[in-house]
């Protein structure tokens, strides 16, 4: 690990330059020039000082966590497809399943159905995109065309059908991820 260099970056990000954050760490400008040009090493009293003048500790500077991903691409996604029952799922963030919410899109064949799902906690959303959907919510049947949506609580046994002749596509996001 770059010490300096991540100093270096959290500095900026505080947008501090290296006098300023010297002075809040009662250090020389010089030192830190050094330590962020990988010249000199702190000690760890010195590291903790200048981590808590840029807002962080120890154990959060130190751990090899990614920063979190914001924007997906189709090359993040996968797909899973069901030729008996007639659809296709594409997982649009990967590893969606550690997240509140898991956001899918659904292509449903003509006569196509997703699987049958038992009632669980939560709640979910979907927006059809192409063609026209039912969803059949414990013994109701509730249709939707494209440019609507849909939104339930999943405390009843729950699938979606395209019974049309079309095919059908729709954005189908369930908190929690069950998918």
């Amino acid at each position: 690990m770059q010490i300096g260099e991540k100093i270096k970056r959290l500095r900026i990000k505080n947008n501090l330059t290296q006098e300023e954050l010297a002075n809040r760490c009662e250090l020389s400008k010089g030192f830190i020039s050094q330590l962020e040009r990988e010249l000199t090493s702190p000690s760890i009293a010195t590291l903790v000082d200048i981590l808590e003048c840029l807002g962080t500790n120890l154990k959060d500077f130190f751990s090899d966590s990614e920063p979190e991903k914001i924007t997906f691409s189709e090359e993040d996604a996968f797909a899973q497809e069901n030729e008996e029952k007639g659809y296709v799922i594409n997982w649009i963030v990967p590893n969606a399943q550690k997240n509140m919410m898991e956001p899918i899109i659904v292509e449903l064949d003509s006569n196509g159905t997703t699987e049958l799902e038992v009632p669980h906690e939560g709640e979910e959303f979907g927006y059809v995109l192409t063609g026209a959907i039912n969803i059949h919510l414990g013994n109701e049947v509730f249709q939707a065309k494209k440019g609507e949506c849909f939104y339930f609580k999943s405390n009843l046994p729950h699938y979606v059908s395209n019974p049309y002749k079309r095919k059908a596509s729709f954005l189908w996001v369930v908190t929690p991820p069950t998918f």
